[in-house]
């Protein structure tokens, strides 16, 4: 962006700055603390786009609203002096002031909005909806607190509460004339009069949904659009006066505190009855909240032209957890505005789009049919009659003497087996159902939702993932981004497929030198930053190996940590082997109650503490985790990565978004075929990429053949494998905090679920034969900048695109 700067110049800013320190506080900028110093920046930032926003787009604009349980937006003051185009300007005007933006940018926490891939690719959509000029509006939860902060105590995952808004946050702005009221539980009653019947429901418990907009300012800093977050509030106050004066407080705010236990984290443990009954409020809060809210915009520009609905208004459902837009949709529509049920069940059609984001079906959502009906009594009969007129339709399409009948019906009604299945109901009511890579969408057709694909093959498409170039390599990686900059100019930042002209440059010595001391600052910085938080020192010349990302069965960072093992006991064993020194990185969170997964991270914290004081081997390899992976500290680690660790079991993953984000950075990706590493390895030629292990169809035949047995793994190679399968158990990693007979069991009880013994050696061979090509500097260096140069593929800017021209029709 070249004029319209929202600071005209440097002096500018400065005055502009000093007014909101001394309007904010009563207090100079010379005065203030650093947080202070931050809040005041952040809100004039902040006010700056809520000017602009109101001009962003001509009257009666087409509008999306992004529907989303998690906005994993990450820290935003850096990200929107770039997208406005005065970060030099600021940071020259601060130093000015005797301080540093890089000061100041440090102060800012990471909202607790989201947990991993789903909630960041909601925020890189609405950056790239903003830069793409569209109205796209976010439509998601404020969490009083986030998931949880990670600590590691004795290898250990520990969860405290992440407090994110203790000191506020200075991006939102509260609405209260924007509250609308939502209702839970109480009964249906039936009205008659003049031959016309009509429900409401009555009683139950009201809750009053109260918005937080967060201006999201895209890239030139003309389009300002917003993400609106609810919060559950009382609808009345029912404070029991009597138990406080009686003394007991818990009592008397007891009403209170189980409304606002709705909005209070993400992601309620749902084992038990309470918390399944929390998340289900959940979504049903943020869903009919944000109904509503579109209703009544639509009502000012558009009057009750309510059959047009969806010419306007694009509904789209990011996983199943807006499932309910669908039947809530309907019941405004039928309930409140008079619309005939089959014109609203049309409309709903129109306006609603989905995508999905697994193939796991422990991850599509079922809600037992006697907790949903009891909490949503009116939504439950619109449901009810859906899937009855569902299965009536299916009745004419497929004749139920057809052998095929019970199948279909089985795989594709809302309503089954005494459960309501929220994946079913979001394809039943969208016109629109997409997988996030080409092989995910091919699995959804093929398997998870073959016969609906059947029935209708026009309502799915694929639509790889993208994420924003703009954070993910200009913020995450100034040096390299300077870089770039000077090679090719910056239009890069507007269109991402300019990266393709550094493709100019593979073979330009002075480039690649630079290119090299711009991953080595960044690696300093992240070692840095490693000492401070996970005590680990790394030294900056070895090899940085990353798995980054949540920790689950299918992401097989078991695999990982059997590689570095086996790198260990051959050190051991043959003084002669002489690996590629390096350091591996780890990160990531595990849910809650994901047993497995948090001893996963317990074995790599184990591992740690063995080879990192083992004199023998620490000058080779090192082991690192990186406790409470977020977008801040995430962005450190992509711009210092040299091997980007993608190994999921083939079929597992839908499609990964850390893959495009090291990719962009420079690293080379070490994968299997699966999710979106299909696409990088089409794009970046088979010699800038290392794949190995089984595809998905020799998963699939393996897993259908029934004849992989884990002991047959092990005692064919119980040199190697067999002696790590043992070390689990035998005392070795048990010094920080015991053994691993559950990764045992799961491994040689449970017969290796996700194959990480059948892929080991494959595995292991693709990490030699990659890190002896790192030796060969020029050549390292080529088919790095290689990957970076075809990474503008992966910009959440060209999915967006994709979703207005085949999904949205804009």
């Amino acid at each position: 962006m070249t004029n319209d700067k929202i600071f005209e110049t440097e002096q500018d800013f400065i005055e502009q700055y000093r007014e909101e320190c001394v309007a904010r506080y009563g207090t100079p900028f010379e005065d203030l603390a650093d947080h202070e110093r931050f809040f005041a920046l952040a809100e004039l930032i902040a006010n700056k786009g809520r000017a602009i926003f109101p001009q962003s787009h001509p009257k009666g604009a087409k509008k999306v609203y992004y529907f989303s349980l998690e906005f994993l937006l990450g820290p935003l003051l850096d990200n929107y002096l770039i997208n406005f185009g005065i970060r030099d300007l600021v940071a020259d005007g601060i130093k000015e002031m005797g301080s540093s933006l890089e000061d100041l940018c440090r102060q800012e926490v990471d909202p607790g909005l989201g947990n991993g891939g789903l909630g960041r690719l909601a925020a890189c959509f609405l950056d790239s909806m903003a830069h793409e000029g569209i109205a796209g509006y976010g439509n998601g939860m404020r969490y009083r607190y986030g998931l949880f902060r990670q600590y590691i105590e004795g290898g250990r995952q520990v969860e405290r509460t992440d407090n994110w808004l203790a000191n506020g946050f200075p991006w939102e702005t509260r609405k209260d004339g924007s509250s609308v009221l939502v209702r839970f539980g109480g009964q249906v009653v039936r009205h008659e009069e003049n031959g016309k019947f009509w429900f409401t429901q009555e009683g139950g418990e009201i809750v009053r949904a109260v918005p937080y907009d967060v201006p999201i300012i895209g890239y030139g800093g003309k389009v300002v659009n917003k993400l609106r977050l609810w919060s559950a509030e009382p609808y009345t106050e029912d404070f029991d006066l009597d138990a406080f004066n009686a003394g007991d407080y818990a009592r008397a705010n007891k009403f209170r505190s189980d409304v606002e236990a709705i909005s209070t984290i993400l992601y309620p443990n749902d084992a038990g009855e309470h918390g399944r009954m929390l998340r289900l409020k959940q979504e049903y809060l943020f869903v009919s909240a944000g109904l509503q809210t579109i209703l009544r915009t639509y009502e000012r520009e558009f009057g009750s032209d309510w059959e047009h609905l969806g010419d306007h208004v694009c509904i789209h459902t990011n996983d199943t957890h807006p499932a309910m837009c669908g039947p809530e949709l309907m019941r405004i529509l039928v309930d409140e505005k008079g619309v005939d049920f089959e014109l609203a069940y049309k409309v709903c059609k129109e306006a609603i789009s989905f995508t999905n984001h697994t193939v796991m079906p422990e991850a599509l959502e079922k809600w037992p049919i006697n907790t949903f009906r009891n909490l949503l009594p009116r939504l439950y009969m619109f449901i009810d009659e859906v899937d009855r007129r569902y299965r009536d339709s299916l009745a004419n399409h497929l004749a139920p003497n057809d052998g095929n009948w019970t199948n279909v019906l089985q795989n594709t009604a809302i309503l089954w087996d005494g459960q309501v299945r929220m994946a079913n109901l979001s394809i039943i009511f969208s016109h629109s159902v997409n997988g996030v890579s080409a092989l995910h969408t091919q699995i959804l057709k093929d398997s998870v939702f073959h016969e609906f694909y059947e029935m209708i093959p026009h309502r799915f498409n694929n639509k790889t993932n993208g994420v924003t170039h703009r954070r993910f390599l200009c913020e995450a990686n100034p040096s390299y981004s300077k870089l770039i900059t000077e090679a090719i100019g910056d239009v890069w930042l507007d269109d991402a497929n300019e990266l393709e002209k550094l493709t100019a440059f593979e073979d330009d010595a002075s480039f690649l030198e630079g290119m090299e001391a711009a991953k080595k600052a960044d690696k300093e910085r992240l070692a840095a930053y490693i000492k401070e938080t996970a005590g680990v020192e790394l030294d900056t010349n070895t090899v940085f190996d990353v798995q980054v990302k949540r920790f689950h069965a299918y992401k097989r960072q078991l695999l990982n940590v059997f590689k570095v093992l086996d790198i260990y006991n051959r050190m051991l064993k043959d003084p002669s082997y002489s690996p590629r020194p390096t350091s591996f990185i780890f990160s990531g969170k595990a849910a809650q109650s994901y047993t497995f997964a948090k001893e996963v991270i317990r074995l790599i914290n184990s591992v740690a503490d063995v080879i990192n004081n083992d004199e023998r081997v620490n000058d080779k390899i090192k082991v690192a985790f990186v406790p409470n992976f977020a977008v801040s500290n995430a962005q450190l680690i992509y711009s210092a990565a040299e091997i980007s660790e993608q190994i999921s079991v083939a079929g597992a993953e839908a499609s990964g978004t850390s893959n495009m984000k090291l990719m962009m950075n420079a690293a080379i990706t070490l994968g299997t075929l699966d999710g979106a590493n299909i696409e990088i390895s089409e794009l970046v030629g088979p010699e800038n990429i290392k794949i190995f292990g089984l595809h998905a169809d020799e998963v699939e035949a393996l897993r259908a053949s029934g004849r992989y047995y884990a002991w047959d793994m092990y005692n064919s190679d119980r040199d190697r494998l067999g002696r790590i399968v043992d070390m689990l158990t035998d005392g070795t990693l048990a010094r920080l905090s015991g053994n691993f007979e559950s990764i045992h069991d799961y491994l040689m009880v449970d017969n290796d679920p996700d194959l990480v013994l059948r892929d080991f050696h494959a595995y292991a061979q693709a990490w030699e034969e990659l890190t002896g090509f790192y030796g060969d500097r020029a050549a390292w260096n080529k088919a790095a900048l290689h990957n970076t140069a075809k990474a503008g593929y992966f910009s959440s800017d060209r999915t967006i695109r994709e979703y207005m021209a085949d999904i949205w029709h804009i």
